[in-house]
């Protein structure tokens, strides 16, 4: 069985991969186009090659390995009109990623943008207003996935309540009340933050617009590490100052435009789509990679299998 990996991998992760009984060919994605050594793959390994490489030419290919969580980078169609298996890397950024919402939630309430520009210019000036407690803060989660549950764990050692939205309402550890996407309003009227962690399909995409952010209460914030094509901007611009703080890390556009009013709005931080970085992804995209290479050698269920119809 041959695989092709368009992605970095070590020498010890190859080997192993090897030892397992695969043909493995190593071509890197600025590079790979179909050719005879690529066309005959089984599995491919990638994290968005499909610019160049088309995989409708690839007539043995039976499962796609993303070692990206999202996959809007896949040529659906075509991976649905042939039934291919998709796996992605769902829950190997999560921690990272729960980190950086933690960061920007004490970033927002403890005004830290505003002393680092202090600092900058060299004032010296004590705020006895506008800094404010984490502790008793209701926290409102739209996806209670990983990233979601990483983030909600770390953040019940700051005394908040912590309220979680998904399909169904059904319960979730770590948080103390959970709503079914019909009631998805409910974290909009009554949390203080409001954390987005949803991926952008047919449902999601441009959700959050005027009608909701017009929802939210006075003072309170709003984050997102989903998708960015799920926010309105211009509408999240109008809203802008009944918010303590914004934190976006994905946008309409990336990169984001020079000329975006979000990159000077005082109570907004923005980041380039680098929440989910931290130097132990490699192990985590590895030790997964390996196992669900040995599960499709032996038969057994992958992990991470994603509904490629449905968009998660």
């Amino acid at each position: 069985m041959k695989i092709l990996i368009t992605v970095k991998i070590s020498d010890e992760q190859l080997k192993k991969i090897q030892d397992l009984g695969y043909d493995v060919v190593r071509i890197s994605e600025s590079k790979v186009t179909n050719s005879s050594e690529t066309d005959d793959a089984d599995i491919l390994v990638c994290y968005n090659p499909f610019k160049t490489l088309d995989i409708e030419k690839m007539k043995n290919l039976k499962y796609i390995m993303l070692t990206s969580v999202g996959f809007d980078q896949l040529p659906k169609e075509k991976v649905l009109a042939r039934n291919i298996k998709v796996t992605n890397n769902r829950g190997g950024y999560s921690i990272p990623m729960a980190e950086w919402i933690v960061m920007c939630i004490l970033e927002i309430y403890k005004r830290a943008k505003m002393f680092y520009n202090q600092q900058q210019e060299k004032i010296w000036h004590m705020d006895l207003v506008s800094i404010s407690e984490l502790y008793g803060q209701r926290i409102g989660f739209l996806g209670t996935g990983t990233i979601a549950i990483e983030a909600a764990k770390r953040l019940q050692g700051f005394g908040v309540e912590i309220w979680g939205n998904n399909t169904n309402g059904r319960d979730v550890e770590y948080f103390d009340k959970c709503f079914s996407k019909d009631e998805i309003d409910e974290i909009f009227k009554n949390c203080d933050v409001v954390v987005s962690t949803m991926p952008c399909t047919k449902e999601t995409e441009g959700m959050f617009d005027k009608n909701k952010f017009s929802l939210m209460k006075e003072g309170s914030s709003f984050i997102n590490v989903g998708r960015g094509k799920n926010v309105k901007e211009d509408d999240l611009l109008l809203y802008l100052g009944k918010f303590k703080g914004v934190a976006l890390d994905v946008f309409e556009q990336e990169p984001l435009p020079k000329d975006s009013l979000l990159w000077d709005a005082e109570n907004v931080i923005v980041t380039p789509h680098n929440c989910w970085v931290s130097e132990k992804n490699p192990i985590r995209v590895e030790k997964l990679m390996y196992s669900n290479l040995k599960k499709y050698k032996e038969g057994k269920e992958l992990a991470n299998i994603v509904d490629v119809e449905r968009g998660y």
